[in-house]
């Protein structure tokens, strides 16, 4: 099974900046693709960003130019640093692997996320 832990989250005002780690339990994360998610009260799981053991990363239109993947192998860790945080960022965030690409379907467990919090 597997499985991740998000770690990294907290309390910032608007403008502000997180870094999000992404650790793998149990498994090397060389030839997954990881995806970052995040869910708001009442809304449903989105997809954040991915990025391929080949390291493409894509992007949701929300957070392009703000948000940044990337992934460290010798660490097995993929982060999410995020810049110029809006409250509308606020939400659990969590990561995921797929097969290869981001196109395909999660394959890993949902762990306990990260919370994020954007406020003044």
């Amino acid at each position: 099974q597997l499985e991740f832990v998000e770690s990294g989250g907290g309390t910032v005002q608007p403008g502000g900046s997180l870094r999000l780690s992404c650790a793998p339990s149990g498994f090397i994360l060389n030839g997954y693709a990881i995806g970052w998610f995040r869910q708001a009260p009442g809304k449903e799981r989105e997809a954040v960003s991915c990025m391929t053991g080949g390291e493409i990363a894509v992007y949701a239109e929300s957070v392009k130019g703000r948000f940044t993947i990337s992934r460290d192998n010798a660490k097995n860790t993929v982060y999410l640093q995020m810049n110029s945080l809006k409250p509308e960022d606020t939400a659990v965030y969590y990561c995921a692997a797929k097969t290869a690409y981001c196109s395909d379907r999660v394959i890993s467990s949902w762990g306990q996320g990260t919370q994020v919090t954007i406020s003044s």
